[in-house]
């Protein structure tokens, strides 16, 4: 139970001592005035009758006033008690009620009675908060079987590559030396595409379960956007697209160099796979409200806003990148997400007008 709940809920049990509290005054308050009221009626009865001179039915209930006292007290209290005793069962009856309709798909409102209505915007309030988390477990569950079935799929292709061209090797020991070299290092290449791909989903399982320490130090972040640059040289070139860097030279942050270094790689992959050719990519690092902010931008397709939204959700990719050739498990953005938010940061996207911008926003901290 989350803390805005559970102030709710206290909020709700106060509120429900104080029902009762004034259902106990209200019934005290109406057995003092039915007692009043009966002493009042019984002396101008008394009265009248002396009036009118009938003796006989004065005497009789003058004999008779104790017996008739606490007949009256004990019917009037008996009626007034059950009437009170029996309201707090009404009301707790409605709210069991109101709770078991609680985890239905109903979009109707819960109605309680007039008194309960602080219970009853708590309910209502309850009552979406669980839906939404059901819509939400019931959307990464979808998301959770869609990555399991594309990484069946990514995993299979290299795989059959692999066996395929081992085969070949073993089917053919007379083969041509250049050949037998070009097959190895096909089998090689997708090889290590499927340890990438398996290490990838091993990653986002530890950052999930928290499994991960920093390893925190001061960071030359110009130089290693520099060397970011430099080490992305041979896949921009064939993409015939070029960075430009505009940064501060004593820009430094405190943070875990080889996962920060995974971050930059992780987006800047990203931004040249779906980069339109022969484009400019741009890098940009500065100070800005007490945190250090680096952005990517890229010139390329619009990402739609109801995709933007999930570009960092595990478990989540955009359909390009089933036919993207640089498109690895579709988790790096996820994991460039889970390692920015242990450090303290934020990640965030913005695309339009064919210009897409990745935003990293780390805190300013001193070793």
């Amino acid at each position: 139970m989350d803390i805005k709940l559970k102030n709710n809920f206290f909020e709700q049990e106060r509120d429900l001592q104080i029902i009762y509290r004034k259902l106990f005054f209200q019934m005290a308050v109406t057995a003092i005035l039915y007692a009043i009221f009966g002493i009042a009626a019984y002396l101008v009865i008394i009265n009248l009758l002396k009036q009118f001179d009938v003796c006989s039915i004065v005497n009789w209930i003058e004999r008779n006033r104790i017996i008739g006292f606490w007949a009256y007290i004990g019917i009037g209290y008996t009626i007034i008690l059950i009437y009170y005793w029996k309201k707090p069962f009404h009301y707790l009856n409605s709210i069991l009620i109101a709770s078991s309709s609680i985890y239905q798909q109903e979009e109707k409102m819960i109605s309680l009675p007039e008194p309960l209505k602080t219970v009853e915007n708590y309910l209502n309030e309850l009552r979406l908060e669980i839906q939404e988390s059901k819509i939400v477990v019931q959307n990464t569950e979808q998301r959770k079987n869609d990555m399991i079935a594309y990484l069946a799929h990514d995993l299979k292709t290299p795989l059959t590559f692999i066996i395929g061209y081992l085969s070949l090797l073993n089917d053919a020991p007379d083969m041509a030396m250049e050949q037998r070299k070009k097959c190895i290092s096909i089998s090689i290449e997708k090889a290590r595409r499927l340890e990438k791909m398996i290490n990838e989903f091993f990653d986002i399982t530890c950052y999930n379960l928290q499994q991960i320490e920093l390893e925190k130090q001061t960071i030359d972040l110009y130089y290693m956007l520099v060397q970011l640059s430099d080490e992305f040289y041979p896949l921009l070139s064939a993409h015939g697209n070029t960075i430009k860097l505009s940064a501060d030279e004593e820009l430094t942050v405190y943070a875990d160099s080889v996962r920060l270094a995974r971050v930059f790689n992780n987006i800047l992959k990203n931004a040249i796979s779906y980069s339109y050719p022969n484009t400019e990519i741009k890098i940009n690092g500065k100070k800005e409200q007490g945190n250090i902010v680096v952005s990517f931008q890229n010139q390329g397709k619009t990402i739609p806003h109801q995709k933007l939204g999930a570009l960092f959700d595990k478990f989540f990719r955009l359909d390009e990148s089933r036919t993207s050739n640089t498109g690895g498990t579709g988790l790096g953005l996820a994991i460039a997400k889970d390692i920015i938010e242990l450090h303290g940061g934020k990640i965030s996207a913005e695309s339009q007008n064919e210009t897409t911008i990745f935003i990293v926003s780390l805190p300013i901290m001193d070793a």
